[in-house]
């Protein structure tokens, strides 16, 4: 499954983030895979896509980071595969 995880800096203080992504990656458990990401211009929330079968894996990610990131998970599913599924129904 793919999920869109937005994260809220804490305090907007992106640069802790930064700092700890530079020292220990992104720790990210076997089985978590980081697609893409994108950060706001403000520095004040990161988009990313990730990817993976067990929700507990997303649940270890981010107890590594709830200290400083606020976080929502959205699972999202391609729009060619929405617009697949929902074709015999428009």
């Amino acid at each position: 499954m793919l999920f869109m995880v937005i994260e809220e800096f804490r305090n907007q203080d992106a640069k802790s983030v930064y700092r700890r992504f530079q020292s220990k990656g992104r720790m990210m458990p076997d089985g978590l895979t980081f697609v893409n990401s994108w950060v706001a211009a403000d520095l004040g929330r990161c988009f990313q896509l990730m990817e993976c079968d067990d929700v507990t894996l997303l649940q270890k990610w981010i107890a590594e980071w709830s200290d400083l990131v606020a976080f929502e998970i959205v699972p999202v599913v391609p729009g060619k595969d929405t617009a697949a599924a929902l074709a015999n129904q428009l």
